[in-house]
Order: C-alpha cells, then structure tokens, then sequence
C-alpha cells in the first residue's frame, strides 16, 4: 500500500474563458456539466481557455493534515475538486488513494422540496453509506446540526447557514479516509463552530487524511501539520504549515 493519500505530478487544469460565468471559479468547478455547456456555447469566439493549476506536483502522507493557502484564483478549488473526482485534469497525474468525503460546497446537494431528515438520508447514501447505516446516525447528525426544531420542514425554508450546518453534520459522521475541507469553520454560531473544529479534532488523531483550505492562516496552523501555497496557479512553496504560513505572510508585508 502507497504512503500517499494524494499524488499530484505535473497536474495542468485549463478552463474555457469564464468572463461570462457567474458567481466564479468555485461555482462553474462544482456546477461544471452545465457551465461546460454553456461556455461552449457562448465562447466560439476562439478565447484562449484559463489556466487554473500550471504543472503543479506534490503528494500528502496518508494521516497528514495539510493546509492549502493562497489568493482568491490562485488554483485551491480546483485542487481540491480534482481530489474529489468532479473533474480531471487537462493532462498529468492525479492519483487519490481512499475514500473520500468532501466538505465543500456544504448543503449543495440537498433537495429543496424534501425536509432536513429525508435530506440526511439522501446525501448520506450519495456519501457511501447504506440507508440502515445513515439511520443509525441520524439522531447523532440532527442533534449535532442543533436544527432539531426544523428538521422536518423543507430545505428550501432553510437559511444558507442552516443548510451550511445540516451539511457538515451528514459528512461530519461519516468514517472518510480523507477529509476535504473548504473554509467550513466560520459556519454557525460561535458554538458549532467550536464543535466543528473538536470533530475535525478528532478525525486527525483517527489518522485521516485532512485537505484544509482557508483563508485564516491562524486554523491553517492549528489543524494542519503541513501545508501548500499556490501562486499565480502554481505550487509556490510545501512544508510545515508555519514555516508556508510565516512565508506567505512575509511576502504579504
């Protein structure tokens, strides 16, 4: 069995133009048949397509927890959707070894018209779990969400936080090899969000492999024990995450 949860070797992602789709980067990664489509059909104007990782090449030991940094664009979603297998790379090698479940687009994949318990359901077997198994957890998740009172009514009466919420709980009682994360801590009051930092906790001293995206260098620091900086769409600097941090925020000034 490979040391390595993740290996990436010369990994090259390109894009068709995106100044015309909306709400950015993230959303045309985690929405992409559509936005696929759509480019196509509204960019045979011969734009040159956007690079968005350049050559990238670095691996994570299975049982690391390693941060990802770096600006708004600088390549961190689509690392993080190669990793899940939304999409593949333009060309290079992606290698992912265990199973993996994503924290990122939390509550994307929740149907509006079904309520916050069919939902648990739902996303729970869309994760790996049996429908038995995601009901021996579901009053674990629904205490853990704190949305016991609203559990049963639609999604769609959800605030972005309360899905938010209901989401990190489904994938916060799952057993994943690896852990994607993508800026979920700031979700919820100040007590879930305690919460969600002790569970993450606890995954790490499991041994699973934690990918941890965020803009807050102080969590990157206390969750990660190494880290990656992308710049200009490419693999600027790995290491221990306070050595990339302290790096990152000297160029800063």
């Amino acid at each position: 069995m490979s040391d390595w949860a993740i290996e990436f070797e010369d990994v090259w992602k390109s894009y068709p133009s995106l100044s015309h789709v909306n709400g950015g980067l993230k959303q045309f990664i985690f929405n992409l048949p559509g936005a696929v489509v759509r480019s196509r059909s509204m960019n045979g104007n011969g734009n040159a397509p956007l690079a968005a990782l350049k050559g990238v090449t670095f691996n994570v030991k299975r049982g690391e927890a390693c941060g990802i940094i770096g600006r708004n664009g600088a390549g961190k979603s689509t690392v993080l959707g190669l990793i899940a297998g939304v999409m593949k790379p333009t060309s290079g090698m992606v290698r992912v070894n265990g199973r993996v479940a994503p924290l990122l687009e939390l509550g994307a994949g929740f149907h509006p018209d079904l309520s916050g318990i069919e939902n648990i359901v739902l996303n729970g077997v869309i994760l790996g779990l049996s429908k038995a198994e995601v009901r021996r957890r579901t009053d674990e998740i629904v205490e853990f969400s704190g949305l016991a009172d609203m559990i049963r009514e639609p999604v769609r009466t959800y605030s972005t936080g309360m899905s938010a919420r209901l989401g990190f709980s489904v994938v916060a009682h799952l057993d994943p090899e690896l852990l994607l994360i993508d800026e979920v801590l700031g979700v919820g009051d100040i007590d879930f969000q305690k919460r969600s930092l002790d569970k993450i906790r606890d995954f790490k001293k499991k041994g699973t492999t934690i990918v941890f995206v965020s803009h807050s260098l102080s969590d990157v620091n206390m969750i990660c024990d190494t880290a990656i900086w992308l710049k200009g769409h490419e693999l600027n600097m790995q290491g221990a995450s306070e050595a990339v941090t302290r790096a990152y925020i000297d160029e800063a000034g």
